[in-house]
């Protein structure tokens, strides 16, 4: 593959996870109703599933996670720096784009278990109660914690799913219109 070609490619997987990521900075996030009905699992799952070098696929979309957390948490929260449980949540975004990097064949199937796999790996993940003084300590509180964020997690199913069918749905368009999108090996298929 040549350098113009992953340059391109490179270029518009970029373009795409920052403009779902953006929706974050401008979102329905202020109505509660809305909360966590973000991009955040299906950028993390489109970096993993289409950058060929892992270090990107983690990289970009990590960073752009991280920008996007600094804006919201300057305008909206006017503050600097990031929250309390942030490395736990950066964490469930790595495993996030681990998913990601295991998605072989881009289909509906694939896509929508990965997308509802991923919320229960960030369900469990960061509704520990670690550092909570909201919950009991131990596995009562551990269970209080995942009972309360069972409605926002849904939520995000929904926002994995819608932002899913836009990324992956228009790449793969995408590829089939742009050869200079396609790997090596989808031209030799």
């Amino acid at each position: 593959m040549s350098l113009q070609k992953i340059n391109i490619r490179n270029s518009v997987l970029i373009l795409m996870i920052v403009l779902a990521t953006a929706t974050r900075v401008f979102s329905l996030g202020t109505i509660v109703s809305w909360a966590n009905f973000t991009p955040v699992g299906a950028v993390a799952l489109f970096g993993g599933a289409y950058f060929s070098d892992k270090w990107k696929a983690y990289l970009v979309p990590l960073t752009v996670l991280l920008m996007s957390d600094l804006l919201i948490n300057y305008f909206k929260y006017q503050h600097t720096g990031l929250y309390a449980n942030s490395v736990v949540v950066y964490i469930s975004f790595a495993a996030m784009v681990f998913i990601g990097t295991l998605i072989k064949k881009v289909n509906i199937t694939n896509i929508l278990l990965a997308s509802v796999g991923v919320v229960v790996l960030h369900w469990l993940i960061t509704d520990t109660t670690f550092n909570s003084t909201l919950y009991s300590p131990g596995l009562t509180g551990y269970a209080q914690s995942l009972r309360a964020a069972l409605p926002f997690e849904l939520k995000m199913i929904a926002g994995n799913i819608v932002f899913c069918a836009v990324l992956f749905g228009g790449f793969e368009l995408a590829k089939r219109k742009y050869t200079v999108l396609q790997t090596q090996r989808e031209l030799a298929v």
